[in-house]
């Protein structure tokens, strides 16, 4: 099988691995810390499942995501002949254009009387940014990722009906790490495979070394190369010993926080699963090889059982 060249190039010339120092053992925190920290927790998963239940925004709410595929532009509204078509009376016939303009969409207004809301401010014609736009009930957003598609969002979703709760571990402060970013000698592109087959680009940033239940692990430190995503960003996506059994299948997502002194907070106990996992409207990394775990990290969510 012939590979793709960006592919190629990243296996035959990227940097090696830099030298790992020693690991970060977790942080050591007052039972006053502790408490603080686990009450935070509480409230935001009280916070997440309120928002899955009944914000218009809630990956329930996803009801029809149409890619771009070949094409530059995608028609929205209620008529047959619309590349998106949203069956309701609210929706007009021929309600918007949304064309991709390389970074950027310009979204115009299909018929006379049609206008639509971006950022508080009503359009009938308007060049955006990835982000989303409101027509009648509905939000249409504008998902670049380098693979352009609209994504339909109804706050009388059917899916919402779905919903039956969300489970995580309990606190575990043993899963939470100050930890320095080994930064790659040479950063260099790889890619992401994702959820709907498509290859996303980043950049291999760096490394973060842990001492996780006794073992040394490593983790690769990412930034995805799309619009929108901010250049001082850092990503880990990974797995370990309880994907596919406690914590769902693909894997799982934990955002790294710069701390004052250069260190990254990484606390596992914000482990959190990727929007594919509630809803098949979503394009999501998969973690790649590199960051599979050998340990099991029993803290964040949980497999919330919504899709396979």
């Amino acid at each position: 099988m012939r590979l793709p060249s960006l592919l190629l190039f990243a296996i035959l010339f990227a940097a090696p691995a830099a030298a790992a120092p020693a690991p970060a053992l977790p942080v050591v925190l007052t039972a006053a810390e502790r408490d603080s920290l686990t009450r935070a927790l509480r409230t935001d998963r009280d916070d997440t499942q309120k928002w899955l239940q009944e914000s218009p925004s809630s990956y329930f709410a996803a009801v029809q995501r149409v890619d771009f595929g070949d094409s530059r532009a995608l028609s929205v509204g209620r008529a047959a002949d619309n590349s998106v078509r949203v069956d309701d009376p609210g929706m007009p016939e021929h309600a918007v254009l949304v064309v991709v303009e390389g970074d950027s969409f310009r979204v115009v207004a299909s018929s006379p009387e049609v206008t639509f809301t971006a950022n508080k401010l009503e359009y009938r014609e308007a060049v955006l940014p990835p982000s989303a736009i409101q027509v009648g009930r509905w939000t249409i957003r504008l998902s670049h990722q380098r693979y352009p598609a609209l994504i339909v969002f109804d706050p009388q979703s059917p899916r919402y009906a779905e919903y039956h709760g969300m489970s995580w571990f309990e606190p575990d402060f043993s899963y939470r790490f100050a930890v320095a970013l080994t930064p790659h000698p040479r950063p260099d592109t790889t890619i992401i495979h994702s959820t709907r087959g498509n290859m996303r680009r980043a950049v291999r940033v760096g490394w973060f070394d842990m001492k996780i239940a006794g073992k040394k692990c490593r983790l690769e430190a990412h930034r995805l190369l799309e619009p929108g995503v901010d250049e001082s960003s850092v990503s880990v996506f990974f797995r370990d010993a309880t994907t596919g059994t406690d914590t769902y299948g693909v894997g799982r997502y934990v955002e790294p926080e710069k701390l004052p002194d250069g260190r990254w907070l990484i606390d596992f106990n914000n482990a959190y699963n990727p929007a594919c996992a509630f809803s098949p409207h979503y394009n999501c990394p998969i973690p790649s090889k590199a960051n599979t775990l050998p340990v099991a990290i029993k803290a964040g969510e949980k497999d919330p059982h919504y899709e396979h």
